[in-house]
């Protein structure tokens, strides 16, 4: 992707974003998250390979605000992102499956590519309560992982398979569990009012 379309996409998602964050109630912007779930085997393993990225504890707050200028870094983050790592499978990269890590040979899946945006929204000074590793189910049935964004105008979805940012709301996943707000460490269920059943996937 070059500068100039990166850039395009930032300015069509600011001019967006209000029309965006309009189209689903208060209630319908933060997802109704239920109990403590089973932790992913592959952020289990992460954790054990380093710790201190699974020990990251953030006080109850409201989510952050979401100004002009933050939803620009979001929306940059993800493209380049995007744009930098090459999709590999876990099996292609590491000679295993669910293998969770920061994709730093420039090469990943899903959970790789959200990894390195949760660890570089970090660094510019997001908390780790309002960047969450997040299980989906796609409309097929395959599992998938995406970073949710918790924010003052709701949750917000960063993804490999999609340029846009969206809220939740907008995408066709089935959502089944995230870290927790509180404990990085924690996986917490998620209830999706959208589908008629929601199964945890282990």
């Amino acid at each position: 992707m070059t500068r100039t379309k990166r850039l395009a996409l930032v300015a069509a998602a600011l001019l967006g974003l209000s029309g965006l964050v309009g189209q689903a109630s208060a209630g319908e912007r933060f997802m109704h998250v239920g109990g403590r779930t089973t932790q992913p085997i592959g952020h289990y393993d992460f954790c054990q390979r380093l710790p201190q990225e699974c020990n990251q504890r953030t006080p109850e707050h409201a989510p952050i605000e979401l100004t002009r200028k933050l939803w620009a870094t979001i929306v940059a983050v993800n493209n380049t992102v995007n744009t930098e790592v090459q999709p590999l499978t876990d099996m292609e990269n590491y000679g295993q499956e669910e293998y969770w890590a920061y994709p730093d040979n420039g090469a990943g899946d899903c959970e790789d590519y959200a990894l390195e945006k949760r660890r570089r929204l970090m660094a510019l000074g997001m908390p780790a309560g309002d960047l969450l590793m997040t299980v989906v189910r796609q409309h097929n049935g395959d599992g998938h992982a995406v970073l949710t964004v918790r924010t003052s105008l709701g949750e917000f979805i960063l993804d490999n398979l999609e340029p846009r940012v969206l809220a939740w709301t907008e995408t066709d996943y089935t959502y089944l569990k995230r870290q927790s707000e509180r404990n990085s460490g924690i996986w917490m269920q998620i209830n999706d009012g959208r589908a008629d059943a929601v199964a945890s996937v282990r």
